[in-house]
């Protein structure tokens, strides 16, 4: 049944990187102690193939900066 759910997820979020960490992330947060995490985890992922986190977007990636500034220069 699961494998169902993660591949509906995935439909709405496709990258899978991604997609395990809003799961992760939602089921932390909404985790109730006397429950079992399989059923948050199932509740979770039939959440996002619904498009309840679906709004979540990549992070931008920020270029390095160059090596040259970072060197030490020599004691003349």
């Amino acid at each position: 049944m699961r494998s169902n759910l993660v591949y509906s997820a995935g439909l709405k979020i496709e990258n899978r990187f991604l997609l395990a960490t809003v799961v992760m992330r939602a089921v932390r947060k909404l985790h109730i102690d006397s429950t079992r995490t399989e059923d948050t985890t199932n509740r979770v992922f039939s959440e996002v193939a619904g498009g309840k986190y679906v709004t979540v977007q990549m992070p931008t990636v920020v270029a390095a900066p160059a090596i040259e500034p970072l060197l030490i220069a020599p004691a003349a």
